[in-house]
């Protein structure tokens, strides 16, 4: 099998604050032929996320940073093309993370075999892949939801948000989230949430998210950090439990970050505040994927996605992220 043609994102500038265009380029690769113990793929989805956000500076954190004219990484969902190794064949459905690009070879461990089982492919990428297991193991797991208590969800109609605020429904509680526009919030209440809130129009955010919740918050699930942050602080009932999964307001901020001002309070409410990486809880797999199967069978979770068309479009899909161009998962199709 021959060198498979490939473009690929690569980082042409760290970005300063918000990322613009000028700091990704797209450029001309191949998927060589595999050898022995390698696989070739063509990828057919490719994700962004947040978190990739962080790997754009040059620092030291949970991940390495990505380098500058090299190309991005990320899940990505393909097709096996041609194969050096015995556990792959030609056809077969793999995930990975190489993605930002359309075809790659590497070694076989890199790739993980899968059967989507009646489900789309893509939603491995999604609702029942790392977005929907960041949301299902940080919500029960540090959350720990009890019946008749009160979450609130900050970036409700996210990838992540809308999966927590489900799960949590689920469980039995009353759940309040935040979107940015009116339309996310009616779907979100389309979906049983009993209160979206729309951050950029409501006016005062505390006063509004205390008329959703007038008893207070028992867990917060924190997708957007700074001033929804403090707003959850202010409004948390003794012994609430904040699960801190991301702070997307601040993730580009070249000035003083907005708020907390109210920490004080973790000490009188006595409030148990976690954050976490997801893979600290891959041993949640199989019963993640066992009960989102369940849920969505029986159509008791469902979910958003906004998808993308071709590699060019990757950077564009990503920056999106940071205006809230998403409803759900952001996906960027490449085949």
């Amino acid at each position: 099998m021959p060198a498979l043609p490939s473009r690929e994102v690569r980082l042409a500038a760290r970005p300063v604050g918000l990322p613009k265009p000028s700091d990704f380029a797209v450029a001309e690769a191949a998927a060589p032929e595999p050898q022995a113990g390698q696989v070739q793929v063509k990828n057919l989805w490719m994700s962004v996320d947040p978190y990739m956000r962080g790997r754009m500076y040059d620092r030291p954190s949970y991940v390495p940073p990505f380098q500058i004219g090299e190309a991005l990484q990320g899940h990505a969902l393909g097709q096996v093309v041609a194969s050096g190794d015995p556990g792959f064949a030609p056809g077969d459905l793999v995930l990975h993370m190489f993605g930002w690009r359309e075809a790659v070879t590497h070694v076989a461990a890199a790739f993980q075999k899968f059967d989507p089982r009646g489900l789309p492919p893509e939603a491995f990428l999604g609702v029942v892949g790392m977005p929907g297991l960041t949301a299902y193991a940080g919500l029960l797991q540090i959350g720990q939801p009890q019946p008749g208590e009160t979450v609130f969800v900050s970036g409700g109609a996210g990838a992540v948000g809308s999966i927590v605020a489900q799960i949590a429904k689920l469980k039995g509680c009353t759940v309040v989230a935040s979107a940015g526009s009116d339309e996310k919030c009616r779907w979100l209440e389309s979906l049983g949430i009993d209160k979206a809130v729309n951050y950029k129009t409501c006016g005062n955010l505390l006063e509004a998210v205390r008329a959703a919740a007038p008893k207070g918050i028992d867990v917060y699930f924190d997708n957007v950090g700074g001033e929804h942050l403090e707003v959850a602080l202010e409004l948390a009932r003794p012994f609430a439990r904040f699960v801190e999964c991301g702070m997307i307001s601040q993730y580009n901020e070249t000035g003083v970050p907005v708020g907390p001002r109210n920490l004080i309070y973790v000490v009188g409410k006595s409030l148990k505040i976690q954050g976490f990486i997801v893979s600290q809880f891959a041993g949640l797999k199989d019963q993640f994927e066992a009960d989102m199967a369940e849920w969505i069978k029986a159509g008791k979770l469902k979910w958003e996605e906004t998808v993308k068309h071709g590699i060019e479009e990757a950077a564009p899909a990503f920056l999106g992220l940071f205006s809230g161009a998403n409803a759900g998962k952001m996906l960027v199709k490449l085949a």
